[in-house]
C-alpha cells in the first residue's frame, strides 16, 4: 500500500476516544438534573447495589415527599429501608423485601411501615422481575413464565400476569407476564469511558435488562473512568451501553457496604462486604429514632460520597480490599479455629443440616440430578456439606446460585450464599435469567433446589411471605418460588414448630407440587407415591432412652396437623463431629447454626 492511500485511510478512519460531551459529571449533578418527583426508579443491573447514588437522592430529597416508586430485585436497610423510613417512596415493587447479608430477616422499618399503610408492597420474583424487564426492553407486551402460578403472587399481582391459550399447542395455557419500562435506572459498574460504555460487576444478577428498559435512561457510578482502548479490551465484559447513559459518575466504593470482585482484570481493585457496618445499620432500623440518628451520621451527615469515605476511614477500607482475596478466608477462620469443636453436641441448626445434606446426598444419587441450587441459611449449609460429600465420591454435581454463578465450590468462613470469595471457583459466571430461568428451570435441567421457609403446610406450600392476612411481614420470595416452579423436585428446610408447621399457609409463596420433602431438626416429611401430603418418615431420637412412639409424639405436638405415620420409620443419626466440624468451617460466627457462640 503506497504512503497516499495509507493517509486517506488514517484520515478517514480515525476515531476520538469520545463522541459525546457532558456525561461524566459529579453525582449530585446528576441526581439533580435527571432524577424528578413521582419517578419509578430501577436498580439491580448487576450484582453491585448502587449505594451512593441511594445517598445522594435522599440528600437531595430527604423532607420532599417526591413519592417515588422503587423497583429492583431485593432490597434491604441501607437503601429501600432508607426510602421507606424517609418518606422518598410510595410504592416498592422487589423479589426479596428484607435484609440478607449476612443473615436473611425482615427489615423492621418495612415491616412497621407495610403494617401501617403508608407504603405499598408489590411481590414479585427474582426471575419474573427480570423478565419484566426483559419484555420492556424488547418492546413487547409480556413475557412467559414458568415461576408464580398457584401462588398467592397470582392473584395478587392479577392486573400483570394472567394464563393464555397456548397458540401452539391446542388445550393448553401459559403464563404471562406484562412489561415494566421504569422511568430511570441506577446501576454501579467496575469502569466505564466518556459515552457511557459501562463494565459491570460479575455475577450480573439481573443484568442490563432494567437499564435498556428505563424510558429515561441510566445514571452509572463506576469505579472509575477509563478510556476507550480499555472498553475495547474488555469488550466482552461491558453490559450497558453508552448510548442509554444519561450521566456516568466516578464513585469508587460507590457499591459499599457490599463487595464488587475484579476477576482477574489487574487493573480494577475489589473490595468485600462490609459485614460490621451492616450489622450496625440493621441494629439501628429496629428502632425509630436510632435509625435515624444512623442516617444522620452515614447519609445526610455525609456532604457527598467523599465525605461518606472520609468517615468510613482508611484502615476499614484497607480491610475490604483485603478481604476480596481468595485466600482470606484463611486467616478469618483461624481466628474462630480452635471453637470449631465446641459445643460437642449438635444444635438443633446443626441436626437440620445434617439430615437435609444427607437426604439431598440420597436424592441426587438415586435420581441421578446433576445440578443444585439453594437458598440461603441453613439449606445452603446442607447442600454445601452433601456437595463436598458427592465431589469426594466423585460424583458430577454442580452448584448453581440465582444471580449467576454456576459450578462454584463454596469456601470456608462465609456462609452467605453469594460470597463474593466464591466467584472465583465458578466455572461460567451469567445473571437470574441464566442460572433461574435456563440451567434450573429450562428444558434440558437435571436439577433439585433446596429452599429455606418461614412455614410449610401439610402439602408442602412454603410461606416466606406473610405469616396471616394481617400478620407481619417476612421477606418475600427471592428466588425461591422460581425454583420450587421450574424444577425438577425441591426439598424445604426449616426448623420446626407448630407455628411453622401449619395445616394451611396464609400465603402461599412456593406452591407445593413439586416439593417432595421437607426436614426439620426433628426428622423428614416426604411425599409418598401418589399422594401430595407430606408423611413423616424418619426421625431424630429424643433423647438416648425415648422409645419411637414418644418420638413421634413429640413430633406431633410441634405439628399443625395431624401427620401421617410412614411404618418402619427410619432413625436419624446424629451428626459425627467430622461432619460437625466442617458445616461450622463454612459458619465459624455461627449465624445459621446457631447456638450460646451465635454472632447474630
Amino acid at each position: 500500500m503506497d504512503n497516499v492511500m495509507k493517509q486517506f485511510l488514517q484520515d478517514k478512519l480515525s476515531l476520538r476516544d469520545s463522541c459525546t460531551t457532558g456525561k461524566v459529571m459529579e453525582l449530585s449533578d446528576a441526581v439533580r438534573r435527571f432524577v424528578k418527583p413521582d419517578m419509578s426508579i430501577q436498580f439491580g443491573n448487576g450484582m453491585t447495589t448502587p449505594t451512593s447514588i441511594f445517598f445522594e437522592i435522599a440528600r437531595q430529597f430527604w423532607g420532599k415527599n417526591p413519592g417515588f416508586t422503587i423497583i429492583g430485585i431485593s432490597g434491604n436497610v441501607y437503601n429501600i429501608a432508607l426510602f421507606v423510613h424517609g418518606k422518598l417512596c410510595n410504592k416498592i415493587i422487589l423479589a426479596f423485601n428484607g435484609d440478607g447479608y449476612p443473615y436473611p430477616g425482615p427489615n423492621p422499618i418495612l415491616a412497621r411501615a407495610l403494617k401501617e399503610g403508608t407504603v405499598f408492597l408489590e411481590n414479585w420474583t427474582q426471575l419474573t422481575i427480570v423478565l419484566r424487564f426483559m419484555a420492556g426492553a424488547l418492546g413487547v407486551p409480556f413475557f412467559p413464565t414458568k415461576s408464580i402460578r398457584g401462588s398467592s403472587m397470582e392473584i395478587d399481582n392479577k392486573d400483570s400476569f394472567c394464563q393464555i391459550p397456548n397458540p401452539f399447542k391446542k388445550g393448553e395455557s401459559t403464563s404471562v407476564i406484562r412489561a415494566y419500562n421504569p422511568d430511570i435506572a441506577i446501576a454501579h459498574g467496575w469502569a466505564a469511558d466518556q459515552d457511557g460504555n459501562t463494565i459491570m460487576s460479575a455475577p450480573y444478577s439481573g443484568n442490563h435488562f432494567g437499564a435498556l428498559a428505563a424510558k429515561e435512561g441510566v445514571i452509572v457510578t463506576v469505579e472509575k473512568i477509563v478510556d476507550a482502548d480499555f472498553i475495547r479490551r474488555h469488550a466482552h465484559m461491558t453490559r450497558i451501553p453508552g448510548y442509554i447513559v444519561k450521566a456516568v459518575c466516578p464513585v469508587p466504593m460507590g457499591g459499599h457496604p457490599m463487595g464488587i470482585h475484579a476477576l482477574g482484570v489487574p487493573e480494577l481493585e475489589g473490595y468485600g462486604e462490609d459485614e460490621e457496618w451492616i450489622i450496625e445499620a440493621r441494629k439501628a432500623s429496629r428502632n425509630s429514632d436510632e435509625y435515624q440518628a444512623w442516617v444522620e451520621k452515614w447519609v445526610l451527615g455525609c456532604k457527598n460520597h467523599e465525605d461518606f469515605l472520609s468517615r468510613l476511614g482508611q484502615q476499614r477500607i484497607w480491610h475490604l480490599k483485603e478481604k476480596i482475596q481468595n485466600d482470606s478466608w484463611i486467616s478469618e477462620l483461624s481466628v474462630s479455629a480452635n471453637r470449631l469443636s465446641s459445643p460437642q453436641e449438635a444444635t438443633p441448626a446443626e441436626r437440620l443440616v445434617s439430615a437435609s445434606s444427607n437426604k439431598i446426598m440420597e436424592i441426587i444419587k438415586t435420581k441421578k440430578y446433576l445440578l443444585a441450587l439453594c437458598g440461603i441459611g441453613v439449606s445452603n449449609l446442607a447442600a454445601w456439606v452433601a456437595y463436598y460429600k458427592l465431589r469426594q465420591e466423585d460424583y458430577p454435581l454442580e452448584l448453581v446460585a440465582e444471580i449467576g454463578y454456576y459450578g462454584y465450590s463454596p469456601q470456608p468462613s462465609d456462609p452467605y450464599v453469594f460470597n463474593l470469595r466464591n466467584i472465583s471457583s465458578c466455572k461460567m459466571i451469567s445473571d437470574i435469567f441464566t442460572s433461574l430461568g435456563i440451567i434450573m428451570g429450562g428444558s434440558q435441567t437435571s436439577s433439585i433446589g433446596v429452599i429455606g421457609a418461614g412455614q410449610v403446610d401439610r402439602l408442602g406450600n412454603v410461606n416466606t411471605t406473610r405469616l396471616s392476612d394481617t400478620g407481619p411481614f417476612l421477606v418475600g420470595s427471592g428466588g425461591a418460588n422460581d425454583v420450587a416452579s421450574s424444577t425438577n423436585e425441591t426439598v424445604v428446610t426449616l426448623e420446626q414448630n407448630k407455628n411453622r408447621f401449619v395445616e394451611k399457609v396464609a400465603y402461599i409463596t412456593s406452591p407445593g407440587v413439586r416439593v417432595t420433602t421437607v426436614i426439620s431438626q426433628w426428622g423428614i416429611f416426604e411425599k409418598e407415591a401418589g399422594n401430595n401430603e407430606l408423611a413423616l418418615t424418619g426421625y431424630f431420637p429424643v433423647n438416648h432412652s425415648a422409645s419411637e412412639e414418644e418420638c413421634v409424639r413429640s413430633i406431633q405436638e410441634q405439628c399443625g396437623w395431624k401427620l401421617k405415620i410412614k411404618s418402619n420409620l427410619q432413625i436419624l443419626s446424629l451428626p459425627s463431629a467430622e461432619e460437625l466440624k466442617l458445616m461450622r468451617c463454612f459458619d465459624p460466627k455461627r449465624f445459621f447454626l446457631r447456638g450460646e457462640e451465635s454472632h447474630r
